[in-house]
């Protein structure tokens, strides 16, 4: 049908994603400063100081949490699909390299301990994160460089600046930055500050990028390896039926294995001795009642952060053992890219166990049932409909898909939950109309610091740097306020679970009356229409992981209806 929608692509940024692919077919390594211009000229949300001679600390930090540590020693990044394509171009063994992690985005890296980073990839869709990624980190580098070489003293290490206010406010003017932006990169690098700096006096940046395949074979081959891990692991996905959900690795197995539950004290003297004055103060207004915040999210919260001490590393085997006996088994990502699976036996589920907030309804039916929860660790993009259609080529039985994840809000504020029933999706160019099988209702109960909004109109976004200030004004304009990057392609697989054909283009598409459930939740992290409110300005922390329990909650607490109605007849 003809119809007329919102563009979601400037043509600004059109023609940077065109010149991306066109170089990327080069055999050899492409410059990353060929990009520079055209980076500068998409006038990115996230980098909209990019064409300034002062540096744009947001988009830097921004950047640099979502690359490995060690990208100041990097010259060239390597992407490719599976350890067979890097060994195909020379790049043996890459898996046996240092392990690169970034501290704010899921991708398998490896650093040789000399130049080369080599990244694995799982769709386009990396390809479109990690250029510009790159590009914005190259570009801020070489900002600082040229004002630290021309200004600040040689004689003068900068590591004087990290313990005299006044040397560190005149490191700050020399970086005409405000104090407070320089104070947030130094919280970001810690007492790598002062050296990281030294590095970026030193040098210029000047980074090689070469992307070894990029058919669509490749990722469906990358999807293949990912899967066969799961099906070995877990058999019974092939016979018995399935919930399919995308969340994280955390948030169910704490809610189903009351794990933190049973170590609490121990999780509480950590608090005491070692949470800090922020962690112990909320502990203290819980137990007087003071806010209304859940204990149950408080530990789960703060477990974690235990398990990355010494003193709490025994319980992260300990973890493990609880999930196992729960019937959990975990399928880390091997020789792929990096999204961790988790197979839940709902039968072998302890119901004395359960998060207190599960504890309605009865659980007879845990006897009987033979349902399992597939839960992904929620992927970038375009993976998203690579693996549910690989998941619904090879499952019996799938019985509902549940997305919940992070996206950035035009109209909310952080910790908000965002329930749609619309989704433009800027890859099939789909308008989605659906039934979302959750409601304000749903989500409300469990949710202590934010509002929930329901009847929402999401878009689906090529990536985090490609957007800009016109387009995302045309898309407020149209009531298109969740802004993220998995639920379009989840739909275009939904369309292709349900209808006999490939999912089409460029249509509005219904999605009604479905053989399965259905229901999407999303959960504020950003919001780009305020300046440095992104997560290169801070992270959710522990109030953002309100938001987080109360959609899986939600998510829970509807497989288990499902479950009672099914079995009830």
């Amino acid at each position: 049908m003809q119809r007329t929608v919102p563009s979601a692509t400037s043509e600004e940024i059109r023609l940077y994603r065109s010149t991306i692919y066109s170089l990327l077919r080069s055999s050899t390594e492409v410059q990353i400063r060929t990009l520079e211009e055209i980076h500068a000229g998409m006038n990115s949300l996230l980098h909209p100081n990019a064409r300034q001679s002062e540096p744009d600390i947001s988009a830097f930090i921004y950047s640099l949490l979502r690359l490995p540590d060690c990208m100041p020693q990097v010259r060239s990044v390597v992407l490719g699909q599976s350890d067979e394509v890097f060994v195909h171009h020379g790049y043996a063994q890459v898996e046996s390299w240092q392990p690169a992690p970034a501290r704010a985005r899921r991708r398998r890296c490896f650093f040789d301990g000399q130049t080369i980073l080599a990244c694995y990839i799982a769709s386009r869709s990396d390809i479109e994160d990690i250029i510009p990624t790159l590009t914005a980190y190259q570009m801020e580098w070489n900002k600082m460089h040229y004002l630290l070489h021309a200004s600040w003293p040689a004689e003068i290490p900068l590591a004087s600046a990290t313990a005299d206010p006044q040397a560190f406010a005149s490191l700050a003017a020399t970086l005409q930055l405000p104090i407070e932006d320089l104070e947030r990169l130094h919280t970001v690098w810690g007492d790598a500050f002062a050296a990281n700096l030294e590095l970026i006096r030193s040098r210029r940046f000047s980074l090689g990028v070469r992307l070894l395949a990029g058919s669509l074979s490749s990722y469906q081959r990358a999807t293949h390896a990912w899967w066969e891990p799961v099906a070995g692991q877990a058999p019974a996905l092939r016979s018995r039926p399935v919930y399919f959900v995308s969340s994280n690795t955390h948030v169910l197995p704490n809610l189903l294995t009351g794990f933190a539950l049973r170590h609490a004290d121990e999780i509480i003297d950590y608090v005491q001795r070692e949470g800090g004055s922020e962690l112990q103060t909320e502990w203290a207004h819980i137990q007087s009642g003071q806010v209304p915040s859940s204990k149950e999210n408080f530990l789960y919260y703060v477990l974690k952060k235990y398990q990355q001490t010494p003193a709490g590393h025994a319980l992260i085997q300990a973890q493990r053992i609880a999930e196992e006996e729960a019937g959990i088994v975990r399928v880390p990502s091997e020789h792929a890219f990096d999204v961790e699976a988790q197979v839940i036996d709902l039968e072998r589920l302890n119901s004395q166990r359960l998060d207190p907030r599960l504890l309605d309804g009865g659980f007879d039916f845990l006897k009987k049932t033979d349902a399992l929860i597939l839960n992904i660790d929620y992927p970038l993009g375009l993976a998203a409909y690579n693996i549910l259609s690989k998941v619904a080529e090879q499952v019996f039985n799938v019985l509902g898909v549940y997305v919940m994840g992070k996206a950035a809000t035009l109209n909310a504020i952080r910790g908000d939950v965002m329930i749609p029933t619309v989704v433009q999706d800027e890859h099939s160019h789909n308008t989605y109309l659906f039934d979302n099988c959750f409601s304000a209702n749903d989500v409300t109960p469990y949710l202590t610091y934010g509002t929930v909004l329901d009847n929402q109109k999401a878009l689906s976004v090529l990536g985090t740097f490609l957007q800009n200030v016109h387009v995302m004004d045309v898309f407020y304009t149209e009531g298109y306020a969740d802004i993220e990057m998995e639920a379009g392609p989840y739909l275009s697989a939904v369309f292709e679970m349900s209808r006999p054909k490939r999912h089409p283009l460029d249509e509005i598409v219904h999605l009604y009356h479905l053989p399965f459930d259905l229901g999407f939740l999303h959960y504020a992290s950003d919001t780009p229409l305020g300046k440095g409110k992104n997560l290169g300005a801070g992270t959710l922390s522990y109030f953002g992981m309100d938001s987080t329990y109360a959609t899986a909650l939600a998510i829970l607490r509807r497989i288990f209806q499902k479950e009672r109605e099914y079995w009830k007849g």
